[in-house]
């Protein structure tokens, strides 16, 4: 709609002389008054600014970055996450823009009411299966079928991943705990709000390997409603700045804790020559440098970090600390 503006009265003056001089014509002043005209669908309004779409938009990245180092540690392989774009749309016209079968998340939005979705193309599912199963994301390309119990169960495990880059991001916005109530593969089936209703749609460009596919994440509206006040950049900003150093601090610690290290115990070494190697033999003895009441080392990160005594817990095989290696030792091993 044109924005109406009170003219003064020179400006009044100045056009009225324009007319009786006939400098102006009234048509091309009529032109000249309209303005650019929007068109409003009231089936689809716009439930949020621009200013909290942006704001959307950056807790998005921060949550795109996170689960791309999450599932590439959990893989152990390269996985690329980018948010493509934000829409507001009905619910009707997400669940019917979606392949079928799809592995479709239905979360909570604890602590606050409603469900909201999270959907994964079923190419990245079967990328993700492939490559925890031990095999090559390019095996899953083309495969379509249902996925059997065992394989749901460890999308599960992922959607768990899933949820907690997803509530890591909104940290500066709400205290969020999803949770993963059920698993579904057929959009006609998960029904969390009305068609008509007006969700916000996050799109994610996934690649696992050579795959590629997309990552969607469906909030209705009236879930989001009760927060849509803190997305704005005001408040994301005064609440990242507002933050202590010991909060600061504490944080850091926990996106640290979740990193994972290798952790190995050696039993010892030991030094033959080739002619001994090659005429080794089943039912041979090595001798190791090592006694056997002596204590092992234990390598964190390819660093000796304690002193360990072997044993077993159960049915695995375990290791016992019995002391720490101090600062000066594991300077004087960084020098050599």
């Amino acid at each position: 709609m044109s924005s109406n503006r009170v003219l003064s009265q020179n400006e009044i003056d100045s056009l009225l002389d324009d007319l009786t001089s006939g400098k102006l014509e009234a048509d091309e002043l009529q032109s000249e008054s309209e303005g650019v005209v929007e068109v409003y669908d009231f089936k689809h309004p716009n439930k949020l600014s621009k200013d909290q779409l942006r704001t959307l938009r950056m807790v998005y990245e921060g949550f795109a970055r996170l689960l791309s180092t999450a599932i590439s540690t959990q893989l152990r392989s390269v996985v690329k996450v980018e948010l493509k774009s934000i829409e507001q749309l009905s619910y009707e016209e997400f669940t019917s823009s979606l392949p079928q079968p799809t592995i479709m998340s239905v979360c909570d939005f604890y602590p606050l009411h409603g469900e909201f979705i999270i959907e994964i193309n079923p190419k990245i599912g079967y990328a993700i299966i492939e490559r925890l199963f031990g095999g090559d994301s390019v095996n899953s390309i083309g495969v379509v079928r249902e996925f059997t119990d065992i394989e749901e169960v460890v999308l599960k495990k992922i959607n768990k991943l899933i949820l907690g880059s997803f509530s890591e991001a909104w940290e500066n916005v709400v205290d969020l705990r999803p949770r993963l109530k059920e698993l579904e593969s057929n959009p006609q089936f998960t029904q969390i709000v009305p068609n008509n209703d007006m969700v916000i749609l996050a799109t994610f460009e996934t690649g696992v390997g050579e795959v590629d596919g997309l990552i969607n994440i469906s909030i209705p509206y009236i879930v989001l409603e009760p927060i849509v006040s803190k997305l704005s950049a005001q408040y994301w900003f005064s609440t990242t700045r507002g933050d202590s150093a010991a909060e600061s601090l504490n944080k850091l610690k926990k996106r640290l804790g979740k990193a994972k290290l290798p952790i190995e115990a050696y039993l010892g070494n030991a030094n033959i020559s080739v002619g001994q190697l090659l005429e080794l033999a089943v039912g041979d003895v090595i001798k190791l440098d090592k006694k056997n009441d002596d204590d092992l080392n234990l390598y964190i990160n390819n660093k000796s970090k304690f002193l360990v005594k072997p044993g077993k817990k159960g049915s695995k095989l375990a290791v016992e600390i019995t002391s720490a290696i101090s600062e000066e030792e594991w300077e004087e091993e960084d020098n050599e």
